[in-house]
């Protein structure tokens, strides 16, 4: 694959992951509304972000820095966010996954360095959406989900794995895959719902217009 490509991959995944949590936030903001939102995941995102921040400084991965810094912050804004709609008490789920999942690579790299810890975040990586999807199957009401997120994801996902299988990077291709897998997961509850019953569904405009 050109360099050309490649780096444009590059450029369309840090937009795509750096603004996926966007319009999740703005929708939070508008609708002060969790239905269907993990609470778990957030602390999952907040734990994997950093671990991506660590991995691309010790192996060179440049690329993944920005859009992994990026997202811990905004991540950081949707846990404020969380608790201001539902009470400090609820963070506990984001506590437990953010720690629960966030120790996991910290063996491996401690064992064997960052070639192993990587693939580790990489399998991380692939179940860090795993508690927003199984939210997403298990709720009858998704009206605090964004569609605009998880569209984003998952396109995020995608272009990590085809860069992943390009570059020979296990810890890319692991997460690409996974993450993909959860996106589509919850992009097709929402789709099926949709169908079912109203729900607040408001995807571009959510981009556009923010509550002062």
């Amino acid at each position: 694959m050109s360099p050309i490509v490649l780096s444009s991959m590059l450029v369309v995944a840090n937009i795509m992951g750096a603004g996926m949590i966007v319009p999740q936030v703005v929708r939070l903001r508008r609708y002060r509304n969790t239905r269907g939102i993990s609470a778990s995941w957030i602390g999952v995102g907040l734990a994997m972000n950093l671990w991506w921040v660590a991995y691309g400084l010790a192996s060179g991965l440049w690329g993944i820095i920005p859009v992994s810094a990026v997202a811990f912050l905004l991540y950081l804004v949707m846990t404020a966010q969380y608790a201001g709609i539902n009470g400090t008490t609820s963070l506990r789920g984001c506590v437990t996954g953010m720690v629960g999942v966030g120790i996991v690579p910290l063996p491996a790299l401690i064992l064997d360095g960052w070639a192993t810890a990587g693939v580790v975040v990489g399998l991380c990586y692939a179940v860090q959406f795993a508690p927003a999807a199984l939210t997403a199957l298990r709720s009858d009401r998704l009206d605090g989900v964004s569609p605009t997120t998880w569209a984003m994801a998952g396109t995020e996902a995608a272009v990590w794995l085809v860069y992943g299988v390009n570059q020979g990077d296990a810890a890319l291709v692991v997460g690409g895959g996974g993450g993909l897998t959860a996106s589509l997961v919850i992009l097709i509850r929402l789709a099926r719902l949709s169908t079912r019953q109203p729900t607040v569904v408001d995807t571009d405009a959510e981009l556009l217009t923010l509550v002062p």
